[in-house]
């Protein structure tokens, strides 16, 4: 269990610790299968299949774009009701199932500890961001958080980074990004950050290596370098 807020972040940051902007979906969460399971779930009942290729394609992308890409393939509602119905399969599944990932955990308390100033940018809406931090505990470790829906223009364009480091009062170009998917990559790289690419399983490592780092697990030394 991580410990309290309180426990990790120092009352002063030091001044020439690397600013780090967390994705949270596969980076931090356990969340990506969950996620696609809830949206099968209910994209079934308007007898629209999900794929593996529209997982690859969407991942890191707004549930608004993922609507628009599956309302090409069949009659759906309006977002503001189909989001009610993914919302309410998606919560069920992470109140049951969704956990944070161990080494996930650690860096982002290492990081902590030394002073690093930390963000999160996440894709998904604010509300399912909020409901993801409160389940595995991670609610309060974070200077500043943007979620998909705060911003005009999603993954990969750079406008979510560039908004983390602008909440951390710093220029993009001095923080680091930890992503765990293309689109997340791009739009880090395009904003100016150097990209440490964490391999989940869910893209093959060739696809991460637009990043500045891959690696297989997130370690301390990883942002030591």
């Amino acid at each position: 269990m991580p410990a309290p807020a309180s426990d990790i972040m120092p009352s002063e940051p030091v001044a020439d610790r690397r600013p780090i902007v967390f994705d949270l979906d596969g980076v931090l969460i356990d969340s990506e299968d969950l996620a696609w399971e809830a949206w099968r779930r209910v994209l079934a009942g308007y007898a629209i299949a999900l794929t593996d290729t529209d997982i690859a394609e969407l991942t890191g992308r707004t549930e608004h774009e993922a609507h628009a890409h599956f309302a090409n393939r069949g009659r759906l509602p309006e977002f503001s009701e189909f989001w009610k119905d993914i919302a309410e399969a998606t919560y069920a599944l992470f109140d049951e199932r969704l956990e944070a990932y161990d080494d996930a955990i650690d860096a982002l308390e290492f990081l902590l500890r030394r002073g690093h100033r930390i963000a999160l940018a996440s894709s998904s809406p604010r509300e399912r961001v909020d409901r993801s931090l409160g389940a595995v505990g991670l609610a309060g470790r974070f200077h500043f958080v943007v979620a998909g829906d705060e911003v005009g223009v999603g993954k990969p364009d750079p406008e979510i980074f560039r908004t983390a480091a602008a909440g951390l009062g710093v220029d993009a170009g001095a923080c680091v990004a930890v992503e765990d998917a293309p689109s997340g990559i791009q739009a880090a790289k395009a904003a100016g950050m150097r990209v440490v690419a964490v391999e989940r399983g869910l893209f093959p490592r060739h696809d991460l290596l637009e990043a500045d780092v891959v690696v297989p697990r997130l370690i301390p030394a990883v942002f030591l370098e």
